[in-house]
């Protein structure tokens, strides 16, 4: 196992309207498929919490070092798979599951506004949509500012980039449970290709 690739992949708590969270049951799906014998998967179920997520992921990208980190929540408003392109640091005024948001409604003071992944969420779009296994996936630039927005950025700072995030839609929308984790699954192996290439070139 010692040479294998690290990837970490996060789902979130139930939240609102989501009783019961599609984001962590597609990474449990995931979790399930795996990602092939050379991969060392870790999956971890995120509070939708600021604090908490602000402690959380410097110690999941200390204990693991992986070297990706694919983090999935639930979006109400999607119908496809949607890959997010980057996290922003400021605006974050929608209170968590604890009642609280940061006073200073951003991620980090004197942060960047915008951190971009460095995989081109095009690129997999295009390739998982080419792919034919009945999942469709888009882009998007704006994650939204609320948790899933803010688990983005501060993993794009602590991994100098080597992060991802995936909306999904909520379970009952277009696609089982077992679909979004195949879904999933192709997205993340893309993912993982492309950086192969990068570090080859």
């Amino acid at each position: 196992m010692a040479n294998n690739k690290k990837v970490v992949v996060t789902g979130f708590e139930p939240f609102g309207e989501h009783a019961v969270n599609s984001s962590w049951v597609a990474v449990q799906e995931l979790e399930r498929l795996g990602l092939g014998e050379a991969v060392d998967l870790h999956v971890c179920e995120l509070p939708v919490d600021y604090q908490a997520v602000e402690n959380i992921l410097p110690s999941l990208w200390k204990e693991h070092q992986p070297q990706l980190a694919v983090h999935v929540g639930v979006s109400g408003l999607a119908t496809s798979v949607t890959l997010e392109q980057c996290g922003h640091n400021k605006g974050y005024k929608r209170l968590d599951n604890r009642s609280f948001c940061p006073a200073s409604h951003c991620c980090m003071e004197n942060g960047p506004d915008c951190i971009k992944s460095i995989i081109d969420m095009d690129t997999v779009c295009k390739r998982v949509n080419g792919s034919n296994i009945g999942i469709t996936v888009c882009v998007s630039k704006d994650a939204g500012r609320y948790l899933c927005d803010y688990t983005y950025y501060t993993s794009l700072h602590q991994g100098q980039g080597r992060s991802a995030f995936v909306h999904v839609p909520p379970l009952g929308g277009p696609y089982s449970s077992g679909e979004l984790g195949r879904g999933l699954q192709a997205v993340v192996k893309e993912m993982m290709s492309l950086l192969d290439t990068d570090y080859t070139e």
